[in-house]
């Protein structure tokens, strides 16, 4: 039995074990097909991310400040600043140019505004009687083109709407 036993693992020890290079390169084929499925739809989630975190951003400093003008028995002025390079900023600020607060958004997104007589506008005004200078429309958009606009709309009675649209 020892000799039959002997023999077996020598046969074994001879055979060798693993993977033979046409496996491994059909393995990084196929792996190499689903990355490249699944990265333009990773690239468009990023997207569209980014332009739902700008749009939650610019809400919530808009409602900042028409909170904040009534509190403060002020006007308060909430300016868009969109740079290139850098994150975009919002910047809320009194009637005597205080700095109340600065949100900051991703450089990539785009945030343009127009108001009820369709003239651009990067700039709403809050009054402490809870009402806005007018009516404006903000489109937020990315600079990745398949990313899906919002639009916040900012009506005369200051209500702050989002919904999904718009133009880029």
């Amino acid at each position: 039995m020892n000799a039959s036993a002997n023999n077996r693992l020598s046969k074994l020890s001879m055979t060798s074990s693993g993977f033979t290079l046409i496996e491994l390169m059909v393995t990084i084929a196929v792996l190499a097909i689903i990355v490249s499925i699944a990265a333009p739809n990773i690239s468009n989630q990023l997207a569209n991310q980014r332009v739902k975190s700008t749009t939650a951003t610019l809400v919530n400093a808009l409602k900042e400040a028409k909170v904040e003008s009534v509190i403060r028995r002020q006007v308060i002025t909430v300016t868009i600043n969109n740079n290139s390079t850098n994150a975009g900023t919002l910047v809320l600020e009194d009637a005597k140019e205080n700095l109340i607060g600065t949100y900051t958004y991703d450089a990539k997104s785009t945030i343009s505004g127009k108001d009820s007589k369709n003239k651009a506008k990067s700039v709403s005004v809050f009054s402490p009687d809870k009402t806005a200078d007018n009516e404006v429309t903000y489109n937020i958009c990315d600079s990745n083109t398949s990313a899906a606009p919002r639009q916040i709309e900012v009506s005369k009675l200051a209500a702050i709407n989002t919904e999904l649209g718009g133009t880029c």
